[in-house]
């Protein structure tokens, strides 16, 4: 089963009193530190700040059910605890991986009977909800509208896209951001000095710059960080008593960073459009740098191929038509070299793409013509412009009056090459498309 900030295996999912779980003495780190009270939860204060919607619903106990969406350890389990503690609610959680119907009935009814003997309200959290398929969400509905219990459900993925629309639209929505550098500090400063949970009882001395290594290399998530810490205490052998916690420590602690990257999921949309926008916007630090996260999280690198040519054609275009040679050499050298050598062709296009003068004539172009199209204002063919090519066609006046382009100077005649006279293509002022421009405009001033 997958878990949230500061979960463990060992825990029970029905607590035997409000948000305060039973945590084993051997389990990890993140596990023991959880919060116990929502004063010591660290982060989100865009939604947990004094004053802020969702601290003053819990603290008058005013709360209806909620989605609790972002990051793995960015605190959805934890909240939930602390929710429960403050508002004296039964903690009951299950699992969308998991738990089935029945399992949701049985703790609805429960509720119910709690609420109808004692006044105490239940907490159901589910993680993982995203998970419950539409017959499973549809089981919470009436319950969660006639405040049989209050739904809090946790999940990573976004809520509008993957939880059912009726079971949203009764919830309130919170994302849960990665926590700061600064806030993953204080957490493992609190692990260290806390001799009950944490690992107070071991005389660790830590430098400052393992601290920022653990903090930044974590990427948000508060779990990694603490377990990365406890690793690093529990296997460094203490010189005279104290364990040294330096910068190598911390390195070999929490090794490569595992990057969030939802290989068909949100990550992988996400970072594929600022990808996209950040070339279009012409800066290629930001270009690279998106690149380099698909890259290193293992993303298909011919979907980002794909991707880098579509890119050259819409944003580029005429401005330099070379953006389109170099994005395609690109494709093909990705299929021809591979990985990891794949990477430098990629940001070779992807720099060319990014510094290139831009123009989306091109697709507005297709665009304009594909709406006329649409929408029924189709054009004939004009006879001058038919084929000729078999022997009936001049009988049927096909080819009739045609002018021949390369029998004028310039390689140029005016003539009509449709029924009505239509503009799709209005050429930028960017690059070699101020040469078109040009062209264009010298030959709608020529003499017929």
């Amino acid at each position: 089963m997958k878990t949230d900030l500061f979960d463990s295996p060992q825990e029970s999912r029905s607590e035997t009193s409000p948000g305060k779980p039973a945590v084993a003495e051997n389990a990890p780190l993140a596990a023991r530190m959880r919060p116990r009270a929502l004063e010591e939860f660290i982060g989100q204060s865009h939604i947990l700040a004094p004053g802020k919607l969702l601290r003053r619903a819990i603290e008058a106990d005013r709360l209806s059910s909620i989605i609790l969406y972002g990051s793995p350890g960015t605190g959805k389990t934890s909240l939930a605890h602390c929710i429960a503690q403050a508002t004296k609610s039964k903690f009951e959680r299950l699992s969308g991986v998991e738990s089935n119907v029945a399992d949701m009935r049985r703790v609805i009814a429960m509720a119910e009977n709690r609420l109808r003997t004692s006044g105490q309200k239940t907490i159901l959290f589910i993680d993982e909800i995203h998970r419950f398929n539409k017959a499973q969400q549809d089981v919470l509905l009436p319950d969660v509208e006639a405040g049989t219990v209050r739904l809090i459900g946790a999940t990573t993925h976004n809520p509008f896209f993957y939880i059912n629309s009726p079971l949203v639209s009764r919830s309130q929505v919170f994302e849960l951001r990665p926590l700061t550098t600064e806030e993953i500090i204080a957490l493992l400063k609190r692990a260290l000095a806390d001799a009950e949970r944490g690992l107070g009882r071991h005389q660790v001395a830590i430098t400052a710059d393992a601290l920022q290594f653990l903090a930044r290399q974590s990427d948000g998530d508060a779990r990694k960080a603490l377990n990365a810490l406890e690793v690093g205490v529990l296997t460094t052998p203490p010189i005279d008593g104290r364990i040294v916690f330096d910068l190598a420590v911390a390195e070999e602690s929490i090794q490569k960073k595992a990057v969030v990257y939802d290989g068909d999921e949100d990550q992988h949309y996400d970072t594929i459009s600022a990808f996209i926008k950040s070339m279009r916007g012409s800066d290629p630090d930001a270009s690279i740098y998106w690149l380099a996260k698909m890259l290193y999280a293992g993303e298909d690198i011919r979907f980002i191929a794909r991707r880098i040519v579509i890119c050259a054609a819409e944003d580029v275009g005429m401005a330099d038509p070379r953006a389109l040679m170099v994005a395609v050499a690109a494709q093909q050298a990705v299929e021809f070299v591979g990985m990891p050598e794949a990477q430098i062709p990629l940001a070779q296009a992807t720099i060319y793409i990014a510094t290139a003068p831009k123009s989306n004539s091109s697709i507005a172009a297709i665009g304009a013509a594909m709406d006329d199209v649409k929408q029924g204002r189709t054009m004939e063919v004009p006879d001058a412009l038919k084929d000729t090519h078999y022997r009936s066609a001049q009988k049927l006046g096909h080819g009739k009056g045609y002018k021949y382009s390369h029998d004028y100077e310039g390689h140029y005649v005016k003539q009509d090459y449709t029924p009505e006279k239509r503009t799709y293509y209005t050429p930028s002022d960017q690059g070699y498309e101020a040469e078109v421009r040009k062209r264009l405009e010298r030959w709608k001033q020529s003499n017929p």
